[in-house]
């Protein structure tokens, strides 16, 4: 007969051995096959990134002569040259500017195109065939996507030609390029897929049922977005938002292809001093960026969980 005490001991036997082991290691803990399989990816982490950022930080921290001696020192000056020059508040308002009208232009393709493919688009294999169109750009290098726009937007180029044809404007309009309204369009150009998966990725999972309850209540198209689809949304445009954010921040190639030296940005002034060896500034600018760039990031994920995404 199993009696009360003997049953608290038996559970306490039973619980026991569930934390410990015959060899009376606790299962829980890691093995070392688990720290094995960890230490590569470990060891790329720290040597990848870790130590190239702290690497970049020290070098911030250094003083400069001409154009190639670095003096290994504790300076604030080029954090202090940052903060203080109008030239860098200007190309970090520029850079804003960029990143809100790409980002706003990037969000409302990027919705609509998914909103297609996921609601009106029901057969996977077209969805994937949608999906392979979209990458076909992206098989080359962005220089060569950046390049193909000048034939197409210069002052001889096929826009010109057309507007000038069509009698719309009497002398070729040099603002089609090398200007801030380029400089946007080879934003839009690059990175409106990495708007368009991640919210794509967000509407195929959201319950038809949902919007045909909707639908039945009366709701119309326009409000049936803003109130179901649109809330159910938030995770994957936060992610696409992160993408497009980050990326434009730090781009200074689709600046200089399609800027021609007349735009400016805060990846494209790093890239000047770096090109000019002026090492010990550059880094100062890029630790900046990095940590306006976290910030940003954090406050989104604060405001959004990303993690039904994850």
């Amino acid at each position: 007969m199993i009696t009360p005490a003997s049953a608290v001991v038996s559970a306490e036997q039973k619980l026991a051995s569930t934390k410990e082991d015959d060899s009376g290691r606790d299962p829980n803990a890691p093995s070392w096959r688990t720290l094995l399989l960890v230490t590569p990816l470990t060891l790329v982490f720290l040597a990848f990134f870790v130590v190239p950022i702290l690497l970049v930080i020290a070098v911030s921290f250094f003083n400069y002569e001409s154009y190639q001696i670095l003096i290994p020192a504790f300076t604030l000056q080029n954090y202090i040259d940052v903060f203080t020059e109008s030239t860098t508040w200007d190309t970090y308002l520029a850079t804003f500017q960029f990143c809100l009208i790409v980002w706003v232009i990037t969000f409302v393709l990027g919705f609509a195109l998914a909103y297609f493919m996921a609601f009106y688009i029901r057969s996977v294999t077209w969805q994937m065939v949608m999906f392979l169109i979209c990458t076909i750009p992206f098989w080359t290098s962005n220089v060569i996507r950046m390049i193909s726009w000048i034939p197409l937007l210069g002052r001889n180029g096929i826009v010109n030609s057309l507007l000038l044809n069509l009698g719309v404007v009497r002398q070729p309009q040099e603002w089609l390029l090398y200007s801030s309204f380029s400089v946007i369009l080879g934003f839009i150009h690059l990175y409106t897929m990495f708007m368009i998966v991640p919210i794509f990725n967000s509407m195929v999972r959201i319950d038809k049922a949902l919007i045909e309850a909707a639908t039945d209540a009366g709701a119309s198209q326009w409000q049936t977005i803003r109130h179901v689809i649109l809330p159910l949304c938030k995770p994957g445009i936060a992610i696409g938002s992160i993408f497009v954010i980050t990326i434009v921040m730090g781009d200074f190639v689709t600046v200089t292809v399609l800027g021609g030296g007349q735009v400016a940005s805060v990846g494209k002034s790093i890239w000047t001093d770096l090109s000019y060896l002026q090492f010990p500034p550059a880094a100062a600018n890029a630790m900046v960026l990095l940590a306006i760039v976290i910030l940003m990031i954090v406050g989104l994920t604060r405001i959004i969980d990303i993690r039904k995404e994850l």
